[in-house]
């Protein structure tokens, strides 16, 4: 891209909202005295493709892409990372010089370092992990883990099919379990992380015997909406590290944030205080 063109970024999806992403790329542009703009764009699934073609000569430098668009925007790439095409969606694209589109997938990364950011050291070869929910995000997390030498990883979903997927998917380190036997887990594994919806403002609880959790078993939760579910706050009072899931959000966005307007910004209080400011 050209010097003298203020790069513009922004995020896709439908709804679009709800996102804080615009909120997080306009601190760190206003932080860091950066040109550019990043806006929230509602974009239709049938005009994707329209769209992601229209933007470069618009001068766009790239999108992070949201529900439901990440497995299009994949199919929609000229060039996919490994980690994205394990994973089967994309959540960052950038738009090439030559005019190619690259799709990435982030989430996992973002993950993995939230918890090292409040975790230092930390490592997900301690022990088994069980992942609630099978969804995107659990894809992403679920990769993350087996990369970082995770030895085992539970996942539990309410559809058992859905779970036996991602064993499909991942292969022998992940073991699927029934909703019913999660209980039955918690206290065999180093991390527990809810990649639902459950226990979400507006959503239904998530509910499960938590009797056998004890440190050092680490909790976390990518729900950031309340920033501490009742999973987090059960799991404090029985003494285990807890990690929120705004950090996820807010770390998942630097690799685009570094390709698009060439700075690589920090993830810290200030940043958490902007996202979170009414």
């Amino acid at each position: 891209m050209a010097k003298n063109i203020i790069p513009l970024a922004g995020v896709i999806g439908d709804p679009v909202a709800q996102s804080l992403s615009p909120r997080l790329h306009g601190h760190w542009l206003r932080r860091y005295g950066l040109p550019g703009h990043y806006i929230p764009m509602h974009v239709n699934h049938t005009d994707l493709p329209d769209v992601l073609d229209t933007l470069p000569r618009m001068g766009f430098a790239g999108v992070n892409v949201t529900i439901p668009h990440k497995e299009l925007a994949l199919s929609l790439a000229d060039n996919v990372t490994d980690r994205a095409a394990l994973i089967g969606a994309a959540n960052t694209l950038t738009f090439m010089a030559n005019g190619q589109i690259q799709a990435d997938n982030t989430d996992g990364i973002g993950f993995l370092a939230n918890i090292r950011q409040s975790l230092p050291g930390w490592s997900a070869s301690a022990g088994p992990a069980l992942v609630l929910g099978s969804g995107g995000a659990a894809k992403a997390i679920v990769s993350a883990l087996i990369s970082d030498g995770a030895p085992l990883v539970y996942v539990a979903n309410r559809t058992r099919a859905r779970a036996d997927g991602l064993r499909e998917q991942f292969g022998a380190r992940v073991s699927p379990q029934d909703w019913t036997k999660i209980a039955d887990l918690v206290g065999d594994c180093a991390l527990i992380v809810n990649t639902t919806s459950l226990g979400m403002q507006g959503q239904p609880p998530l509910s499960f015997d938590l009797s056998r959790l004890s440190p050092p078993t680490i909790v976390t939760d990518i729900v950031y909406t309340p920033l501490e579910t009742d999973l987090l706050a059960e799991a404090k009072q029985r003494g285990c590290e807890t990690v929120d899931g705004l950090g996820m959000l807010l770390h998942q966005a630097v690799p685009g944030f570094e390709r698009w307007f060439s700075y690589t910004p920090l993830v810290d209080e200030d940043l958490r205080q902007a996202v979170l400011a009414p």
